[in-house]
């Protein structure tokens, strides 16, 4: 390949860094779109293509997901997390970061996290906000320590069995991590300190998202539909639900006639009351409705998974693929107003919701919602089950990291039992299997192959001498550590790990030392989400619950990331010589 094809490659891997970083597409399109091209001009070929997506390590990390859907269902994480907030709140916290930092270092730490945030956020005790920072942090902490305990640490590893034939060890990451979490753990403690007091709304408060208005006796408005009426295009406001002698009909179809003595509830900015004006015999009778109301309320946290993401209410008609009516949005400290069914939705947005009948038989809540309150419980295993799901996971990992068995092929065996165990079903995998993640690690793998074909990986390793020519290879080690952190804070941190990886690699190749070093500091680098919340999923799942703004992550997570940053930097090359 010639010199100017090189160049164009660098100017390709540019873009897709300002698409991921402006989130004008999802980061799956954008690496599969890269990756295409390169297949289509010729960098890579479609066998190299394919081989990429069958990565035995993405294979792994994508095996690892779907039986932590088991394990996430587990009642003992329901029974810790009880147990966890007793007590005084300093002590509490300390509690719950620990036992979250030792469950993320084997569970998939988005699933510690999900599990812990439904009773903090329902507990009086201790203000969540004082929590759910703290919850997260330790939670990367813990994750970072292990092969399995973070999706990052596999994405590392699938790169290095990819590029260069190594397979990092399942506690190969704790000779560095387990020493750098306990230093961090410290600053986290004291500065966990600093954090807001905001106790949970209470029902009273959740109300004011109404408005409800009484029919008077005669009204025109009697014995016609909802459409006839034109009671379904106001201007910033759509009737969520009717109180009809004593009873809930949510959500309100079209067709549905409205009869006496019925009361109508609406959302959406409860300031555009003049819009209900112009109907004859409709009395507005306060901005709260009753006691019945309060019944079906839940409120919700959408998760990293979700199909919401990026798209209005109105986009996804909310209303027929939940059964729910969308009553409020909150982003952190932020109550969202305006017309509700125009708001494109973000990863950790909070949805109030007026929810019907049979919303818990609806199949894609768990893909979509992290649950805070409200009367909806997720089917959880059984004692039984729980103990078996608990016992196969521990012998696989016991058997990885004892070389007895590899770790695919102790959760391909632990797969095959929970299926014939009825603890998951086909139906439950194909809802919740990872394909963005699969197409973006599988799409990156290409990617670094086209950067070896270009000419661009030689490129950038001669870049990167001249840059630290005279600093010697800790300063280019330093270097690839802060562009990954740089990376993890702009984007998302598998794609952080994604990006800094070929550069790190051919660092390594142009200072003729080994690559192993530079590999794990990618690792820990691509890890080190404390300052932003919208690099980390934890840290979105936490954010609005806790009603935080960004003042509060940069508050605590700086001398958290310095912290972090200082022990990498000083115990990576120590552990894991050039």
């Amino acid at each position: 390949m010639n010199l100017m094809t090189a160049w164009v490659v660098l100017f390709s891997l540019a873009g897709l860094l300002v698409l991921l970083m402006t989130g004008w597409v999802r980061p799956g399109v954008a690496f599969v779109s890269l990756a295409g091209a390169y297949l289509l001009t010729g960098l890579v070929d479609t066998t190299v293509l394919l081989r990429q997506y069958a990565n035995p390590a993405l294979a792994t990390l994508v095996l690892l997901l779907l039986v932590s859907l088991a394990l996430e269902r587990s009642m003992l994480l329901d029974w810790v997390s009880q147990q966890l907030l007793r007590g005084r709140p300093g002590k509490a916290t300390v509690k719950l970061m620990s036992v979250s930092a030792v469950l993320s270092a084997f569970l998939n730490n988005t699933a510690v996290v999900a599990s812990f945030l439904g009773t903090i956020s329902r507990q009086r005790h201790i203000a969540p906000s004082r929590l759910l920072i703290p919850l997260s942090y330790a939670s990367i902490l813990g994750g970072m320590t292990t092969l399995v305990g973070t999706s990052t640490n596999l994405v590392v590893n699938s790169f290095a069995m990819g590029t260069a034939g190594i397979e990092l060890g399942m506690f190969q990451f704790s000779l560095v991590g387990v020493p750098v979490a306990l230093l961090t753990f410290g600053v986290l403690i004291w500065r966990a300190r600093s954090l807001p007091y905001h106790n949970p709304e209470e029902t009273e408060d959740k109300l004011s998202y109404f408005l409800a208005a009484d029919l008077e006796p005669g009204s025109e408005l009697i014995g016609k539909s909802i459409e006839a009426n034109g009671l379904r295009s106001l201007d910033g406001l759509y009737l969520l639900e009717i109180e009809r002698q004593g009873r809930l009909i949510s959500p309100v179809g079209p067709e549905e006639l409205i009869q006496e003595g019925d009361t109508l509830v609406f959302t959406g900015a409860v300031n555009k009351v003049q819009a209900l004006q112009r109907f004859p015999g409709l009395k507005l009778f306060g901005h709260q409705a009753d006691d019945l109301l309060a019944t079906n309320l839940v409120e919700v946290v959408v998760s990293h998974e979700s199909e919401l993401s990026g798209r209005t209410l109105q986009e996804v008609d909310f209303r027929s693929m939940f059964n729910a009516g969308v009553v409020g949005i909150r982003r952190g400290g932020k109550r969202l107003e305006g017309q509700l069914g125009q708001i494109p939705l973000r990863v950790g947005d909070c949805l109030l919701m007026a929810v019907g009948s049979d919303f818990h038989q609806h199949r894609n809540l768990d893909r979509n919602f992290h649950l805070l309150s409200g009367s909806l419980t997720r089917p959880r295993l059984s004692n039984w089950e729980s103990g078996l799901t608990l016992a196969g996971f521990t012998s696989a990992i016991g058997l990885s990291a004892f070389e007895i068995l590899p770790l695919f092929h102790g959760l391909l065996l632990m797969m095959g039992g929970l299926l014939l165990g009825r603890v998951l079903s086909p139906a439950e995998l194909r809802r919740r299997f990872p394909f963005e993640l699969w197409m973006i690690i599988g799409s990156a793998l290409a990617i670094a192959q086209g950067l070896e074909t270009s000419g661009a990986a030689d490129l950038l390793a001669e870049g990167m001498q001249a840059i630290f020519n005279g600093h010697g290879v800790y300063g280019a080690f330093i270097g690839c550590y802060l562009l990954t952190l740089l990376l993890t804070e702009t984007v998302t941190n598998n794609a952080a790990a994604a990006l800094a990886f070929p550069v790190a690699w051919t660092t390594a190749q142009a200072f003729g030392v080994d690559p192993l070093p530079f590999i794990m500091v990618v690792a820990y680098g691509a890890s080190a989400c404390f300052l932003i919340p919208y690099g980390y999923q934890t840290h979105l799942m936490v954010y609005s619950p806790g009603r935080y703004n960004l003042g509060d992550f940069l508050r605590v997570g700086l001398p958290v990331s310095v912290t972090y940053s200082v022990g990498v930097l000083a115990l990576t090359p120590v552990v894991f010589p050039f």
